[in-house]
């Protein structure tokens, strides 16, 4: 479910926002920023509206490993 946060944008349009200003966020960036539960499900929903993604393996200072995801191309025309 993409609903609207209290600013009254959804977890899209917020990850949008997010990539205009910035090459890529992690899961635990996601959670504490945007409150956004399931990054992989958003960043599969931005796929399907023609942005593409890498993602890169990393471990944290306590050798916990996440996934970042950097964003390669947006669409031209966004849609949010």
């Amino acid at each position: 479910m993409n609903r609207m946060n209290i600013n009254g944008m959804t977890q899209i349009e917020m990850l949008i926002q997010h990539f205009t200003e910035n090459d890529s966020i992690s899961d635990g960036e996601a959670q504490l920023v945007y409150r956004i539960r399931s990054l992989p499900r958003r960043i599969m929903d931005l796929k399907n509206r023609g942005f593409v993604f890498e993602h890169e393996w990393n471990r944290d200072a306590t050798g916990q490993r996440y996934i970042r995801y950097v964003i390669i191309s947006a669409p031209e025309e966004q849609e949010a």
